[in-house]
C-alpha cells in the first residue's frame, strides 16, 4: 500500500464511522505524515530511540471545551504512514491497524483517556 492508497483507506474508514459520531467531528483536520517528530514523542514521555506512534491527537477534547472559549485552531489527528507501513507490511493487517489507530485518536477527541480506549479494545 502506498501513501495515496493509505489516504483512500482513511476516507473509507471515516465513512464507516457511525453517523452520530461523524456529525460531531467538527473542526478536525486529519493529516498523514511519514513519522512522528522527536518532540512529539518526548511530549508524550516516549523515547524517540525506542518508541514510535501510529497516530496522534492534538487539540482540546470535546468534554473540555467551553461555549465561551471555543478552540481557535482546528484539532488535528495525524496518521504516521511510514511507521504503519513498516510495521504492517501485509495490506489486510495494515488496514486493520489503520482503522484501530484512527478510532483510537477519534476517541481522544471525544475525551477518552488511554485506559478507557484500551478497555474498548483499541
Amino acid at each position: 500500500m502506498d501513501e495515496k492508497e493509505l489516504k483512500t483507506e482513511i476516507a473509507r474508514i471515516l465513512n464507516r464511522i457511525p453517523r452520530e459520531f461523524r456529525r460531531r467531528l467538527e473542526n478536525v483536520a486529519i493529516v498523514v505524515e511519514k513519522r512522528p517528530k522527536k518532540n512529539q514523542l518526548k511530549a508524550l514521555g516516549l523515547d524517540p530511540r525506542r518508541h514510535t506512534l501510529y497516530g496522534l491527537y492534538e487539540g482540546t477534547p470535546l468534554p473540555e471545551r467551553s461555549a465561551v472559549y471555543p478552540p481557535l485552531l482546528p484539532d488535528k489527528i495525524t496518521i504516521f504512514s511510514e511507521t504503519l507501513m513498516l510495521d504492517f507490511p501485509d495490506p489486510d493487517e495494515l488496514r486493520e491497524q489503520l482503522r484501530a489507530t484512527l478510532v483510537h485518536e477519534i476517541a481522544h477527541y471525544f475525551g477518552m483517556d488511554e485506559s478507557e480506549i484500551r478497555d474498548l479494545g483499541y
